[in-house]
């Protein structure tokens, strides 16, 4: 007994490929794969005519062919380098709040994020760092003492954005935010409030520190007032070094009266060792932190602070980070800051 031949309709459909679509769409495959994984690259109409499409035709994207096909791991690696404060924890809250936002934007962009610290400096560590990995790209938070080794592996070709400030001949992507002006409000606000032995807290020779100091003595000497090297203190990244360095501080003669921390932890450990001194906040010594994270609300007193947009600042290194992975280009960019003012100043 013969089979009966099959009937044109009963013929498999063939399956609908990402070509498939971007024919119809009019659009390249790129940007097709970028529209279905909602990257904000594409323009918003655009991801929705794609998604159309794709749902009508019944396309559904395969995460393992898609890999294979491109070569790509689709993963993102974080690395936090801190050769110049090795101390310093991954849990901190800076730390913590960057890592989540950058998660979030990774995720909605198909990415997954493999995060890594290094607290040591080893020649060619990023470029060994990446081969490891296997990532597709790398996201560097913060620049330590490592702008050269960076360079060397942005001239590579390694797709990198790095949070940071703008250095002389970057070879790589930075995004940061405009750090001097930062320094610039918070010392000119403590001086309108009558201060006049204004301190800093942080160490101006990292690379986002030091356009911060850059603005405070600014500041100081437009207003006539002498910096003091007494009055500067080199703290890391850390309350606990904070607390120490301030302590110190005020056991010498001609104690401030204000102080511009580098960072918000900074000032929690400024803050607790004045109060420990037995001087209030304000009343006594004013003080102006650098972040505004979601904890500078609820010290004691509030703490007036200098506002960076970590939730834009993390699209924008995603963002940019893609692009290059593409085989894009994409520039450095320097976020404008916010001075915030609460009970502390």
């Amino acid at each position: 007994m013969s089979d009966k031949p099959s009937r044109s309709g009963d013929a498999p459909r063939a399956k609908v490929q990402m070509a498939d679509i971007a024919r119809m769409a009019g659009v390249s495959e790129s940007t097709v794969s970028r529209a279905l994984a909602d990257n904000p690259l594409v323009a918003e109409r655009t991801r929705a005519y794609v998604k159309q499409l794709a749902a009508r035709a019944g396309y559904q994207v395969d995460p393992v062919a898609r890999s294979l096909r491109s070569r790509r791991s689709n993963t993102i690696c974080v690395a936090v380098p801190l050769m110049h404060a090795f101390e310093q924890p991954l849990s901190d809250p800076f730390m913590m709040t960057m890592l989540a936002l950058l998660a979030e934007e990774l995720t909605g962009n198909g990415y997954s994020m493999l995060l890594s610290k290094v607290d040591r400096h080893q020649d060619g560590w990023v470029e060994r760092l990446a081969r490891s990995s296997r990532a597709d790209g790398l996201v560097m938070l913060g620049q330590s003492s490592e702008h050269e080794a960076m360079n060397a592996a942005a001239r590579e070709g390694w797709p990198m954005v790095v949070w940071g400030s703008r250095m002389p001949g970057q070879a790589y992507v930075s995004v940061g935010s405009d750090n001097r002006r930062g320094g610039e409000l918070a010392t000119a606000h403590l001086i309108e409030a009558g201060r006049r032995r204004i301190a800093f807290l942080g160490d101006e020779q990292l690379p986002e520190v030091a356009p911060r100091f850059a603005g405070y003595r600014a500041m100081l000497e437009q207003h006539g007032l002498a910096f003091d090297p007494r009055l500067h203190a080199r703290s890391h990244f850390v309350s606990e070094d904070a607390y120490r360095l301030t302590r110190a501080m005020l056991k010498k003669a001609d104690p401030p009266d204000g102080v511009f921390a580098a960072s918000d932890l900074i000032a929690l450990g400024a803050i607790r060792a004045l109060g420990e001194a037995g001087l209030r906040v304000p009343q006594d010594v004013s003080l102006v932190g650098f972040d505004d994270l979601p904890l500078a609300s609820y010290s004691q007193p509030p703490l007036t602070t200098v506002r960076q947009d970590l939730t834009l600042a993390a699209r924008h290194m995603v963002d940019r980070l893609l692009a290059l992975v593409d085989g894009g280009t994409a520039d450095s960019m320097e976020m404008p800051v916010q001075l915030v003012v609460r009970e502390s100043a």
